[in-house]
C-alpha cells in the first residue's frame, strides 16, 4: 500500500486540474473533454470510496435471495462471484419466480437497493432524489 498521497489523493488533484485549470481556460472539444474526464474521475473516486459498502449491500442481498454462501476474500473473485450469483437471480427472475408474492417483494427491494447504489456512484444527484430512508 501507498502513503501519500492516497489514489483518491492523486484523483481529486486531477480532477481539480481538469476542473480549475484546463476547463476555463479552453473551448469546445477540448473543453469538452476535459469535462468528461472529470467526470470520469469523480465518478472513479466514489466508487472506490463506496466499493466496500455496495459490493457487501449486493452480496448480503443476493444471500437473502438465493441463500447464503461465503464471500470471496479477494475483490476479483466477489466480482465473478456476483456476476454468477446474479445470472442466478436473473434464471429464476425469467422462470417466473418473481412474477408475484412475497419473494417478488424481495426481488424489487434488492433491485431498488443495488440500482441506488450504482447510481451513487455514477449520479449521486439523481440518487439522492430517489432514496428513502433506510435504502442504506
Amino acid at each position: 500500500m501507498q502513503d501519500r498521497p492516497t489514489i483518491d489523493e492523486l484523483l481529486e488533484a486531477v480532477a481539480g486540474y481538469l476542473r480549475d485549470d484546463v476547463m476555463p481556460n479552453t473551448q469546445g472539444r477540448l473543453s469538452f473533454h476535459a469535462r468528461v474526464s472529470m467526470n470520469v474521475i469523480e465518478m472513479l473516486r466514489r466508487e472506490l470510496a463506496t466499493m466496500e459498502d455496495h459490493l457487501a449491500r449486493e452480496w448480503d442481498g443476493l444471500d437473502h435471495l438465493l441463500g447464503i454462501e461465503p464471500m470471496p476474500p479477494k475483490l476479483a473473485a466477489v466480482r465473478e462471484a456476483l456476476m454468477r450469483r446474479n445470472e442466478a437471480l436473473c434464471e429464476r427472475i425469467r422462470k417466473g419466480e418473481a412474477d408475484e408474492g412475497p419473494w417478488r417483494l424481495a426481488v424489487l427491494s434488492h433491485l431498488r437497493r443495488v440500482t441506488l447504489d450504482k447510481l451513487e456512484v455514477t449520479n449521486p444527484a439523481l440518487a439522492a432524489e430517489y432514496r428513502e430512508p433506510g435504502d442504506g
